[in-house]
């Protein structure tokens, strides 16, 4: 009686094969963790960005354009701070400026997995002569 060759993989051949999707199930995990940290850190990006631009539309209508600091915090642990100082410019032109132009700037500062994160605005706006 012969003995054929018996089909099928050797145990080393299942090791080797095992070993190679650990590694490449581990790499792409740690690309999909990346990816979600990302998009996450995206989203609070663009929520501080949409809070400082409502907090600077508010400047002139329900904030008074005047030299001031006001802070406040909204839903979702962000804080801002809004600042408007007024810009001497009358030693830039022989007469009297029309208009008094004031530095607006805002900053929204929030916690993102223990790191503190920020982002500015700024802009000029006109408000009556002083």
């Amino acid at each position: 009686m012969t003995r054929g060759r018996q089909q099928g993989f050797s145990l080393l051949e299942v090791l080797v094969a095992f070993a190679i999707l650990a590694l490449s199930l581990g790499v792409m995990m740690e690309i999909f963790s990346r990816a979600t940290m990302t998009t996450i850190a995206s989203a609070q990006y663009t929520q501080a960005a949409s809070l400082a631009e409502s907090v600077l539309d508010q400047v002139g209508g329900d904030i008074a354009l005047e030299s001031s600091t006001l802070s406040g915090e909204s839903a979702g642990g962000f804080e801002w701070e809004l600042t408007i100082q007024a810009i001497d410019v009358s030693e830039m032109f022989f007469t009297e400026p029309p208009a008094t132009p004031y530095r607006v700037n805002v900053s929204v500062l929030w916690r993102d997995a223990g790191k503190a994160r920020r982002t500015s605005l700024a802009t000029l706006r006109l408000g009556e002569k002083l």
